[in-house]
């Protein structure tokens, strides 16, 4: 399945990008967004694009090859924005998209664990090479990791009720067998929980996959420190939209977006969150999370 880019038409009205400003894909992804959004750039633009993942730059390279205005994609995690723009030689940007979501292709495609819907190594990490020096994958945390801190993250970073249960159940495995595999952990998970709750419509995998995702890839921690770094970045007049794809990030986003707001330096775009409609979580039911919101810089 090809990866559809979500909130396309809000993300294009509310960044309204103009000839010749910079603007910023801080998860460029396959370029999905930016492909719509870089001929509004004109030929005196120019485009940023960056990505952890290096399947991810090439197909970007590829793919903004009709851009009218020079493209530059880096291979690195958006956390180093700083870095990225200094060596870059980019000290002013006008609009920044961060789209949170994982990729079609990273869930279905990637060999790297992502989705319990297929037995895969347990890796998990967004990087798929180790040049970003990322040392821990969800095999090291469900083989090594304590009891305690798996069931405070399982619900921490998942909202897992059944945390404790899991966490449990994983310590209790791993004991006499290594936990290599995705169908492993699901087939763990799916015995630590209640009938009833395996035969919920949400996958009783779901929210563990998600806490060892954003622990793994420490999600939370790059988002937290790359919102001030763009903010640095911004000109006066300058668009940060986000879309976010679970609470806890909808959460952080949210309650960054409105210290700007209360200081004066920023004005919301988006009274409220915008929403896919019916028709586009019909088209692309993984839109159905995400919420789309967009700060201005004063």
């Amino acid at each position: 399945m090809a990866h559809i880019p979500v909130l396309l038409k809000p993300t294009i009205e509310y960044l309204n990008l103009q000839a010749g400003e910079v603007f910023v894909d801080g998860t460029i992804n396959a370029g999905g967004h930016t492909i719509a959004l870089c001929p509004l750039l004109g030929s005196t633009g120019l485009v940023v694009g960056i990505d952890a993942d290096s399947e991810a730059v090439k197909k970007a390279e590829h793919n903004l090859q009709t851009c009218p205005c020079p493209v530059k994609v880096v291979k690195n995690n958006f956390r180093y924005f700083d870095q990225i723009l200094d060596q870059l030689k980019v000290k002013k940007i006008d609009a920044v998209l961060l789209d949170l979501g994982f990729s079609s292709d990273q869930l279905e495609s990637s060999g790297r664990g992502f989705s319990f819907l297929r037995d895969e190594p347990l890796s998990m990490t967004l990087a798929n090479d180790d040049t970003l020096g990322q040392l821990v994958t969800a095999k090291d945390a469900v083989n090594s990791w304590s009891e305690t801190s798996l069931a405070d993250i399982i619900y921490g970073f998942g909202e897992e009720h059944f945390s404790r249960r899991i966490a449990k159940a994983i310590v209790d495995y791993r004991t006499a067998k290594e936990i290599i595999t995705t169908g492993q952990l699901v087939t763990i998970i799916e015995g630590a929980v209640p009938i009833w709750y395996r035969r919920r419509k949400i996958h009783p995998a779901t929210k563990t996959f998600q806490a060892l995702r954003i622990a793994v890839n420490d999600e939370l921690g790059a988002l937290q420190a790359v919102l001030p770094q763009i903010w640095g970045h911004l000109n006066s007049g300058g668009r940060l939209a986000v879309i976010s794809f679970h609470s806890l990030e909808a959460r952080l986003v949210k309650d960054w977006l409105k210290t700007k707001v209360v200081a004066g330096e920023g004005k919301l775009l988006t009274k409220k969150a915008i929403k896919p409609d019916r028709t586009e979580e019909l088209a692309n039911p993984r839109s159905r999370s995400a919420q789309l919101r967009v700060i201005k810089k004063l």
